[in-house]
């Protein structure tokens, strides 16, 4: 069964540009082909075979939990008090180098090494109170963080995202 997790990418002023480079739009990942792995580029392309994609990543400090992340998985997408966007996992790979390309940070700022790509990304603009609403959440939690599911909380907001 397909995990959830819940990825803050809309609350800071340089979340909500990398989301504009890459979450609002799809990017043309050819351009990136000299820092793919011929196996990323090759599972990109079978994903997303008009060569285009949408992406978002997570800090190094996450890589045990990303290497769990699969093909299928659903991302909540959050920020000012709302679960913004969600989307289905296309490819997970690690490679800081295409995502220091991708997002351009800051010097010194802290940046994704965990990337993926995004199948069926749409705008839900949902609020947190209807997450905190389902059984396990709990009322004023504000989604800091990457944060993985339990099953029960995952089966929880699949059903409702089915049925908004």
């Amino acid at each position: 069964m397909a995990q959830v997790f819940v990825q803050p990418a809309y609350g800071t002023a340089d979340a909500r540009r990398y989301g504009a480079e890459s979450l609002e739009r799809a990017v043309a990942f050819g351009a990136f082909a000299d820092l793919l792995h011929p196996a990323d580029l090759a599972r990109l392309t079978t994903l997303h075979p008009g060569g285009r994609a949408r992406f978002w990543g997570a800090k190094d400090k996450y890589d045990r939990r990303m290497d769990t992340v699969t093909t299928g998985d659903v991302v909540l997408f959050t920020g000012r008090k709302h679960v913004q966007a969600t989307a289905e996992v296309g490819h997970a790979f690690r490679n800081p180098g295409f995502a220091r390309r991708l997002w351009r940070p800051d010097p010194g700022k802290c940046l994704f090494s965990n990337v993926y790509s995004l199948r069926r990304y749409r705008r839900v603009e949902l609020p947190y109170e209807a997450i905190w609403a389902l059984p396990g959440f709990t009322p004023g939690d504000n989604f800091m963080g990457l944060r993985f599911l339990d099953e029960a909380r995952s089966a929880a907001v699949r059903e409702l995202l089915a049925t908004s």
